[in-house]
C-alpha cells in the first residue's frame, strides 16, 4: 500500500483531505507543524505527497514585505515543515498533488510569487462544505490536469480562496494547465519536468461542489505512489 504524505495545520483541518483518499487503497501519513524530525527521514517513508490548503504562506518566503491591507493569516510553521517537504519531494520525483494553498506553495518553491490578496475573492464567514462562491475555469486540453480528469474544457469550479498568482507571478520552470474565464488567474500549475506534479487552486477534496471527475486527481496520486513503491521495492 502507497504512503502519501499530508501537510496539514490541524487533524481537523487534514479530514477531508484524508477522506478523499480512503477510497483509493492508501495509507495517509499526516505531516503536522512540529511532528517532523527531518526532512529525509520523511520523505523516505512516503512514495507521494498531497499538500493541502491552509493559511497563507509567508510573503518573504518569496522576497515580498507583507501588505497590510491584504489581511494576511500566516502560520510560520506550516511554512517550516511544508515547503522543504515539497521541494525534496520533487528533488526526489515523487508524484506531488497540491491544493489551494499547495499550488501556491509549489509556486513559491519553484521560484514564483503570489498575488497577496484577490479584490472579490474572499469568502468570509463560509468554511469547508459550506463555501457557496463559483466560477468557471478552462482546463487546457493535452495537459497533464486534463488527462487526469478525463477532459478539457470549461468547468465550474468552488471558490475558497484570497490569494493566487497571474502569468507575472508564475514561476518558469511551471506550465499553467487551468485559468479562469472571469479573471484570467491562474487556476491550476504543473510541471514538465517531473513525472506527475500537479496542482489546482479549487478544493476537489469538497466532493459535493465540483464535478465527480475530480475525485481522479486523488486517484491518480495514489497510482503514481503505488508505482513508485512497487519500483522501490522490486
Amino acid at each position: 500500500m502507497p504512503v502519501i504524505g499530508v501537510t496539514a495545520s490541524t487533524e481537523k483541518e487534514a479530514r477531508p483531505y484524508l477522506e478523499a483518499l480512503s477510497p483509493w487503497d492508501a495509507e495517509p501519513l499526516l505531516l503536522l507543524p512540529g511532528s517532523v524530525t527531518t526532512v529525509e527521514e520523511t520523505l523516505d517513508r512516503m512514495d507521494g505527497l498531497l499538500v493541502t490548503g491552509g493559511a497563507d504562506i509567508d510573503p518573504a518566503r518569496y522576497g515580498a514585505s507583507p501588505d497590510p491591507a491584504a489581511g494576511l493569516e500566516l502560520n510560520p510553521g506550516r511554512d517550516e515543515l511544508e515547503l522543504p517537504l515539497l521541494q525534496g519531494a520533487m528533488a526526489r520525483d515523487l508524484p506531488v498533488l497540491g491544493i489551494c494553498r499547495g499550488m501556491q506553495a509549489l509556486n513559491v518553491v519553484a521560484g514564483g510569487s503570489l498575488i497577496q490578496d484577490l479584490p472579490g475573492h474572499r469568502v468570509e464567514g463560509k468554511r469547508g462544505e459550506e463555501a457557496s462562491e463559483y466560477h468557471h475555469i478552462w482546463i487546457s486540453p493535452g495537459s497533464k490536469l486534463a488527462a487526469t480528469v478525463g477532459s478539457g474544457g470549461k468547468v465550474r469550479v468552488n471558490s475558497t480562496h484570497h490569494q493566487g498568482l497571474r502569468e507575472a507571478q508564475k514561476s518558469p520552470n511551471l506550465l499553467a494547465s487551468a485559468y479562469s474565464l472571469e479573471d484570467g488567474l491562474i487556476e491550476a500549475l504543473e510541471s514538465p519536468y517531473h513525472r506527475w506534479v500537479v496542482a489546482v487552486q479549487c478544493h476537489p477534496e469538497l466532493r459535493r461542489q465540483l464535478p465527480r471527475h475530480f475525485q481522479r486527481l486523488f486517484e491518480r496520486l495514489v497510482e503514481e505512489a503505488r508505482m513508485r513503491a512497487n519500483s522501490r521495492s522490486s
